[in-house]
């Protein structure tokens, strides 16, 4: 979904920009002159991010806030994309010598972000207005655009949507459904919460895994690109999540969006906020904490259901027109658990163990 964007959003090498730092500093060594390095001059703010806020076509969220941003700062956004659990690892890697300045990923990648030493605590202005179940206590993120976890099918091969868990097992989905990885994706980790939500616990959601490994197609990275694959009636259904999956289904009509319930139960989802932390040892930390201000301002957040498929993070700005009230009408009903956040991070590599062990992965 998130492959292109307007030409001021730039994917820059990070290894360039390093290198020119390291080349600086050897001057300054062998010269005994002062120098200022591009990390701390440069009209820049590097965004390393989960998918699903740019759009595929430069009309995401992300594509229409970086773009006011430049304009009104003139600080240039440098965009680096991956699945939540895959940009975590990257920073880790480079936690020497940090490359990001802003971490945006899923639940409960930051989490395990902060626990990992790898933000800063920042309260960007207007996150007084996030509900606290949005935001770290002590300021170490917080939620710049509402989510909420959800599957895809093909309306045009599906007459009839599908509404269990059980549905799935069907020999009719055989090679015809995908999620995408755990622990690699934050989508792909939420198929495996909320699993383990509605079957009632661990055992039990890994017993239904292995018996959906008969139909699965396999494992993918990125969550955005099966959505096109139900699209065009390769596989009939997938994960996904409501924003994303609404901003792509402006341009591909089959899809349709629903929330698997287990069989006899209520369609049940949980929130899957984006939530945005401000990287420790930032090379551009100014620039970065202006960002983050702006991405929670009122004017980005107005743009959230209209622009970006989603929903707002401020508790103080509410949605309008006709795309806040089709993405309410998507999830009337559904019943909205909360996760225990701290148990999952906590635990989440035993679970994602468990779920190598059931399913061969």
């Amino acid at each position: 979904m998130h492959r292109s964007g307007p030409s001021r959003v730039r994917s820059r090498s990070l290894t360039s920009i390093a290198a020119a730092t390291a080349c600086l500093a050897l001057a300054a060594l062998l010269t005994g002159c002062s120098v200022t390095t591009t990390a701390s001059n440069e009209k820049a703010v590097t965004v390393y991010s989960a998918d699903g806020l740019k759009g595929e076509n430069g009309d995401g969220w992300y594509d229409r806030v970086f773009a006011d941003f430049e304009k009104k700062t003139g600080i240039e956004v440098e965009y680096v994309e991956g699945g939540s659990g895959e940009m975590v690892q990257r920073a880790v890697r480079e936690k020497a010598n940090a490359q990001a300045d802003v971490l945006v990923t899923l639940p409960p990648f930051i989490q395990q972000a902060d626990d990992k030493g790898l933000l800063q605590t920042y309260k960007p202005r207007g996150s007084e207005q996030v509900p606290a179940a949005g935001k770290a206590g002590d300021g170490a993120w917080t939620s710049v655009v509402n989510n909420y976890a959800g599957f895809v099918y093909n309306k045009k091969e599906l007459k009839t949507a599908p509404t269990t868990w059980e549905q799935l097992l069907d020999p009719r989905y055989r090679d015809k459904v995908q999620y995408s990885t755990p622990g690699v994706a934050g989508d792909g980790t939420a198929v495996v919460i909320k699993a383990m939500h509605d079957f009632g616990g661990q055992r039990q959601a890994m017993d239904y895994l292995k018996k959906l490994q008969a139909n699965n197609v396999g494992p993918s990275s990125s969550t955005s690109k099966l959505a096109p694959k139900v699209d065009k009636g390769e596989i009939l259904a997938a994960n996904g999540d409501v924003q994303m999956n609404y901003a792509q289904s402006r341009s591909m009509p089959n899809l349709g969006i629903w929330f698997p319930a287990k069989d006899g139960g209520k369609p049940t989802t949980f929130a899957l906020p984006y939530a945005a932390g401000l990287m420790k040892n930032a090379p551009h930390d100014a620039n970065a904490r202006k960002l983050l201000d702006f991405m929670l301002g009122e004017g980005a957040q107005r743009q959230a259901s209209e622009v970006g498929g989603g929903f707002p993070a401020r508790g103080d700005v509410k949605a309008t027109g006709a795309d806040a009230k089709e993405l309410a009408a998507i999830v009337d009903g559904v019943e909205v658990f909360e996760p225990d956040w701290k148990d999952i991070a906590e635990n989440l590599d035993s679970y994602l163990d468990a779920w190598k062990s059931a399913t061969g992965s």
